[in-house]
């Protein structure tokens, strides 16, 4: 994974093939496609790699919810999810970016993009029914409007927005998030 995603960030996916990808891991090309699959798989790949970060104890939905399960009250599940997007962000939103850019010119890719979309939607929609069973969502909000919340204020393009592009450090990120989530999600 790490030879792809320093030649996916460094060349973009387009310019990235599977053979270079190969040799700057030294291991066979069929090494990759048995381990990991197509170009589109491997890329998949890094961004799993990216959100959970070295040394992940579980898959993120996995300790997520041991996360939101353990937070006390709706300002306890929002400081999770804040904490969780100024933890993750930076590792990842370069991926995500690559994504987006391949997306237009791959069919695989915006499939990609549009399958993992749907994961975070579904995963924010947990954390939207642990915010209700908290007592939030108190202003009528559904659970689907919640997570469109959760998966808009997190996005990966806000956070680009945010942080490389106006200069916000991550920690003013994070309380901007926390402070966002938890005026719309009360």
């Amino acid at each position: 994974m790490a030879s792809a995603g320093e030649l996916f960030l460094a060349n973009g996916y387009m310019s990235t093939s599977i053979e270079a990808i190969a040799t700057r891991a030294g291991v066979a090309i069929q090494t990759i496609y048995n381990s990991v699959g197509n170009k589109p798989a491997l890329l998949s790949a890094v961004l799993d790699a990216a959100v959970a970060g070295p040394n992940a104890p579980a898959t993120v939905p996995e300790f997520m919810q041991e996360r939101v399960a353990q937070a006390e009250g709706v300002e306890g599940v929002v400081g999770v999810l804040a904490d969780w997007f100024a933890e993750g962000m930076p590792r990842s939103q370069a991926v995500f970016t690559i994504i987006s850019q391949a997306a237009a010119v791959d069919p695989a890719v915006a499939t990609l993009r549009d399958r993992r979309a749907g994961q975070r939607l579904a995963n924010y929609r947990l954390a939207a029914a642990a915010l209700r069973a908290r007592g939030g969502l108190g202003n009528g909000m559904s659970d689907d409007d919640a997570a469109a919340a959760i998966f808009a204020l997190g996005h990966p393009d806000s956070y680009a927005t945010l942080v490389a592009h106006l200069g916000w450090s991550v920690p003013r990120y994070r309380d901007w998030i926390h402070t966002a989530l938890l005026a719309t999600l009360s």
